[in-house]
């Protein structure tokens, strides 16, 4: 890390750029072009010019290793945001002794010096592509190190076992009894937690990756229309005539803080129609990849056995049902619809809007995982804890000491692997490569 890197930090075209430098010659290379002092931690004023005059005056915020982001010295100067100034202010720091920096490379130089663990690096990108509360949340959780605590006290756990393992196995007449009387239950109990962590990961997968929720049923239900309402604006055609909807539509919204990914489908029914026919097959498929199906039922029609079909198909899916147009004289009430399907029931009227606020909140309080526990939401970190405690089961039942040894190492270096104690190259590479060059 011998580099003085550089890297565009906002996008262009704004009223306002930020251009990082990080590396040995910050300083120096910040003598080169900006007028202004170089100050720790102070706002410094001052011109920013290059061989051919003054390119903009700029402000320039100087960090003394290792009180900046990288650990090294580090600079982050704003300038104006048009594309001709931010285009030879960057000419001009690399003429100075820079390099443009890859993705992540800054963020991996503060993981590589010890600011972040690797938990925390990747909550910095988790952070950046948040689209909705909850996930910012979680993300910022994890950069203050939520994450890191949990999987640490289970590793700090498991290396104490671990050591009276090594210990008795030294000394087997002295330690041997009083070691292995306490491992069943120091290993059930760091097994607990690490299951605790995938449950709630494996929840925590909505606030990532969001909610994937389907509306399903019959023809002219009013599927579309409530998906037009749900998301505020006009998304899926919607007309009287039947089986209007062919095709799967999909976008993404916010329920309550819930990042939500909304699927309209084609009506259910039996159809003589390839093209509608290709649609109903592919909202089935939807239906079965659903966090949570929204079976739409119109009021002002009698339950019908393509309603009995529909209810029979989901029955081990997860559900609730809408209970449309309720701004028209019902044929079918909420209390009858309970009474039918057992499942919970929400009334909503996609022309005046009523109900709809209140089942995005239901659905956000139903879906979105407890507050109080640290979220696992990384695919990564829940791929290692599931090692893990594979890891354990296997050493809770060894016929020796040296097995059981073998399989709590195997459960560190799994644990160790989240947090970037022990942890190959090859995963760096993969991880730091999601990231944007300015971070």
């Amino acid at each position: 890390m011998q580099d003085t890197i550089l890297a565009l930090s906002t996008p262009v075209g704004g009223a306002l750029a930020v251009v990082r430098l990080s590396g040995p010659k910050t300083k120096e290379i910040l003598g080169r072009v900006f007028s202004g002092s170089a100050e720790h931690r102070a706002v410094n004023y001052g011109k920013l010019s290059d061989e051919d005059g003054m390119i903009d005056r700029v402000t320039c915020v100087y960090y003394a290793a290792p009180q900046s982001y990288t650990g090294e010295d580090m600079a982050e100067i704003t300038t104006h945001g048009g594309q001709a100034v931010v285009r030879r202010a960057m000419a001009a720091l690399l003429a100075a002794g820079a390099r443009m920096a890859g993705p992540g490379e800054l963020t991996r130089r503060a993981f590589i010096n010890g600011k972040l663990d690797l938990t925390q690096a990747e909550a910095v990108m988790d952070l950046i592509d948040a689209s909705a509360e909850r996930g910012a949340r979680a993300a910022a959780e994890q950069l203050e190190g939520s994450v890191s605590r949990s999987v640490n006290a289970v590793a700090d756990a498991l290396l104490d076992a671990l050591s009276g393992i090594n210990a008795a196995i030294d000394y087997p007449d002295e330690l041997e009894e009083d070691v292995t009387s306490a491992l069943p239950a120091t290993l059930s109990r760091a097994k607990s937690e690490l299951r605790e962590m995938i449950e709630g990961g494996l929840r925590g997968r909505v606030v990532r990756e969001g909610a994937r929720l389907v509306l399903l049923g019959r023809t002219n239900a009013g599927k579309s229309s409530l998906m037009n309402a749900l998301l505020g604006r006009e998304r899926a055609i919607v007309t009287q005539y039947e089986g209007t909807t062919r095709d799967v539509l999909y976008e993404e919204t916010e329920f309550s803080g819930l990042p939500v990914v909304l699927t309209d489908t084609a009506g259910l029914r039996e159809t003589l129609d390839p093209v509608e026919g290709i649609g109903v097959s592919l909202a089935r498929d939807a239906a079965k990849r659903a966090d949570l199906l929204l079976l739409t039922f119109d009021c002002s029609r009698a339950l019908d056995e393509q309603d009995a079909k529909l209810l029979e198909e989901t029955k081990h899916l997860p559900r609730v049902a809408l209970l449309s147009k309720s701004d028209l004289p019902p044929v079918l009430s909420a209390e009858e619809l309970f009474a039918r399907t057992g499942l919970e029931v929400f009334v909503v009227s996609a022309a005046t809007g009523d109900g709809v606020n209140e089942l995005k909140r239901a659905v956000a309080e139903r879906l979105l995982p407890e507050e109080e526990q640290p979220l696992v939401t990384n695919a990564r970190h829940i791929e290692a804890l599931l090692d893990a405690k594979n890891a354990l089961e296997g050493a809770l039942v060894a016929q020796d000491l040296d097995c059981m040894a073998t399989d709590i190492r195997a459960a560190l270096i799994a644990l160790n692997s989240i947090t970037g104690h022990e942890v190959d190259e090859a995963v760096l590479e993969r991880i730091f490569s999601r990231f944007c060059v300015g971070k």
